[in-house]
């Protein structure tokens, strides 16, 4: 029974990560920040997301409606969508990295961008028809969600070195306003 909810919960949730939004995202700030820090900060919401998911699932409780973590992530990508639009000087952008740093602003944006979202809801399933197997399911689920963005983080570096710094920067705000405006819509729907 837990090597079936090991790799059930890692298929499970590296499937449903591939092309989601934390993907994209990843990427994004891949093509932001070296990917060392992206990585640490994606691992550590990882580690926060789906330990909750986790946890709540073996509980069979709620932590907070779905839909309104999704109308706040979706603001909190438009904001970042604006943020990177605007296109902070080096002298700034420098001053925002030293200030809030990239493991702080990666792993927020990653916690709150999986609250709700599909991987955690079926890390939580997982847990709860895997009774009494929550840590073999939350190994399973942290597998898979670190494999699928990690090949966001890849495909992130290399965009970063073939693209210009502004065509990159277009790249990033667009993914960011586009998953913001599509979590909207389908939070207000």
């Amino acid at each position: 029974m837990l090597v079936e909810a090991l790799l059930a919960s890692f298929l499970i949730v590296f499937l449903a990560e591939m092309g989601d939004k934390t993907q994209f995202l990843v990427m994004a700030f891949a093509a932001k920040y070296e990917w060392k820090q992206v990585f640490a900060g994606m691992t550590l919401g990882i580690l926060v997301v789906h330990s909750l998911a986790v946890a709540v699932g073996a509980l069979a409780g709620e932590l907070m409606p779905a839909h309104l973590m999704a109308i706040f992530a979706s603001l909190l990508f438009l904001g970042f969508g604006i943020w990177t639009l605007r296109g902070d000087d080096d002298e700034e952008e420098e001053a925002h990295d030293s200030r809030f740093g990239p493991l702080l602003t990666v792993a927020m944006t990653f916690i709150v961008g999986e609250m709700g979202d599909k991987t955690q809801f079926a890390a939580m399933a997982m847990a709860a028809q895997y009774e009494g197997a929550w840590q073999v399911v939350l190994l399973g689920a942290l597998l898979g969600m670190l494999v699928a963005d990690s090949l966001g983080i890849l495909a992130g570096a290399l965009l970063h070195r073939r693209l210009p710094a502004r065509q990159m920067r277009l790249l990033s705000a667009g993914i960011f306003l586009v998953f913001g405006i599509a979590g909207l819509v389908k939070a207000l729907l």
